[in-house]
C-alpha cells in the first residue's frame, strides 16, 4: 500500500493524527503509543467535525499544563525509557533529531544545547509518538505529498516575535517543494515539518492510484480561505509501465584526478548501475571530465547525494533513457582446476554474447601463480565451448 498527503493548507502534528485516525488507524494505536511515555498522563480524543462542509476526524491531546523546557538529551533519554516498539521508537527519534539540527543552525547552536519550547511540550511529543505510531501501524511502501503551504505573516514564539514561515521550518523542509498559501498565518509547524521531513520519500501531485480509502485530519482553526484539512490517500499503485533508467550526468573541470576511481566506487556502492568519465574540451580550452551514472529511478536519490559528497559539482542533468537488455544467465565453468563464472546472454534459444567474470579469472590467475592473460584465454574457451554461440 502507498499513501499520498494533500498538503493544500499545511501541516501539523495534530492534522496528521487526524488523517491517521480517519483513514482507518485505531484510535488505539497511537494512544498506547503516547501512554508508553514516561510523562504526565496524556489522552487522546477523536471528534468527528466539517471543516467548510467537508467531514473530517479532529484528534485533540489532552495533556496536564507544564513547564517543562525540554533538550534534546532529556527527549532521548524520555523516548530510550519509554516502553516502544523498535520502529516507533527509532522513528520519534529521527523527527526530533531532524528538529534539533534545524533549531540549532537556525539559532547558531549546537544542536545538543537546543531547548525544545514548543516541540518539548507534552502535545507535540504526544503528535509526533503517536503519528509514528499510526504510519508504522499502516506499513506503507512509500509515502508521497504534495506541495507543503506554510503560511505568511508573523507569530509569537517563545523567543518572540517569529515570522512565517518559521525559520525552523524552512529549514526542516530545504529541499521539498513549498509555498505560502492563502492563509496569512503558520499553517505548517516545526513538528508536521519534521514528520514530514522524516516519513515523506517523494515530493509529487497525486501518483498513479488505485483508491482504497482516504482520510481527512482536521486542525483547530477553520480558516475563511479554505478547509484546514490534511488529506491522507491510501491505495494500491496503479498499473503503469516501470519508471525509466536515468542518467546522471555532471562536467567537472577542477577535481584532482587522483580521486576519480573513488569517486566511481562510491557511485558504484550507492546502487549505480554503471558510472564512466569521458575525458571533454569545455570552454576557454580547460581540459575536463563529464561523469556519468547510470540508476534505477529507486537509486536516484542516493547516487546524487554520492555525486555531491565525492565531487566538486553543483548541478546535474538526469536523462531519462530507454534501455534494451537480452536475457542474461549466469553460470560457471572449470578452468585449471577452479571455477570462473560466465553470463551467457540469449535471444529466444540462441546464444548471442558469452563472457567470463574477470574477477574470477584475476583471483584463479593469483592462486595458481600463472599470468592473468593465460588464465582469460583458458577460461573464455572453455565457456565459448560449454555455451557455444549462434
Amino acid at each position: 500500500m502507498i499513501g499520498w498527503l494533500d498538503l493544500s493548507a499545511g501541516c501539523s502534528g495534530d492534522l496528521l493524527l487526524g488523517a491517521l485516525v480517519d483513514a482507518g488507524v485505531p484510535l488505539e494505536v497511537p494512544a498506547a503509543a503516547v501512554a508508553a511515555l514516561p510523562v504526565e498522563p496524556v489522552r487522546l480524543l477523536a471528534e468527528q467535525v466539517t471543516r467548510h462542509g467537508l467531514g473530517a476526524t479532529r484528534v485533540h491531546v489532552q495533556a496536564p499544563p507544564s513547564t517543562a523546557t525540554r533538550t534534546w538529551a532529556d527527549v532521548r533519554t524520555l523516548l530510550a525509557d519509554a516502553d516502544l516498539s523498535p520502529a516507533v521508537r527509532d522513528g520519534a527519534l529521527a523527527v526530533f533529531a531532524r528538529l534539533a539540527l534545524a533549531e540549532g543552525r537556525v539559532h547558531r547552536v549546537d544542536p545538543n544545547d537546543v531547548h525544545f519550547h514548543e516541540v518539548g511540550a507534552l502535545d507535540a511529543l504526544a503528535d509526533v509518538v503517536g503519528v509514528v505510531a499510526g504510519f508504522e501501524h499502516l506499513g506503507l511502501t512509500r509515502l508521497s505529498a504534495s506541495p507543503v503551504a506554510l503560511g505568511s505573516g508573523s507569530s509569537r514564539g517563545a523567543h518572540g516575535v517569529v515570522p512565517v514561515p518559521a525559520p525552523a521550518v524552512l529549514e526542516l523542509l530545504a529541499g521539498a517543494p513549498v509555498h505560502a498559501g492563502p492563509v496569512p498565518a503558520e499553517t505548517c509547524t516545526p513538528t508536521g515539518a519534521a514528520l514530514l521531513a522524516a516519513r515523506v520519500d517523494e515530493w509529487t501531485p497525486l501518483p498513479p492510484v488505485r483508491v482504497d480509502r482516504v482520510g481527512v485530519g482536521a486542525g483547530a482553526r477553520d480558516p475563511a480561505e479554505l478547509p484546514n484539512v490534511v488529506r491522507l490517500v491510501l491505495g494500491e499503485p496503479a498499473g503503469s509501465s516501470p519508471a525509466s533508467p536515468v542518467v546522471l550526468e555532471a562536467n567537472v573541470d577542477d577535481l584532482d584526478p587522483r580521486l576519480w576511481p573513488g569517486v566511481l566506487d562510491a557511485l558504484l556502492a550507492a546502487g549505480a548501475s554503471d558510472a564512466w568519465l569521458t575525458p571533454i574540451l569545455m570552454k576557454k580550452g580547460r581540459p575536463a571530465h563529464t561523469l556519468s551514472a547510470l540508476c534505477r529511478p529507486d537509486a536516484v536519490a542516493a547516487v546524487q547525494a554520492a555525486v555531491f559528497a565525492t565531487t566538486s559539482t553543483i548541478g546535474l542533468r538526469v536523462v531519462p533513457v530507454g534501455k534494451v537488455a537480452l536475457e542474461r544467465t549466469s553460470t560457471s565453468v572449470e578452468v585449471l582446476g577452479g571455477r570462473v563464472g560466465v553470463k551467457v546472454a540469449r535471444v529466444g534459444d540462441r546464444v548471442v554474447n558469452v563472457g567470463v567474470e574477470f574477477e574470477d579469472v584475476a583471483a584463479l590467475a593469483r592462486d595458481r601463480g600463472l599470468p592473468v592473460k593465460e588464465v582469460l584465454r583458458a577460461a573464455t574457451a572453455a565457456a565459448e565451448a560449454a555455451h557455444p554461440v549462434g
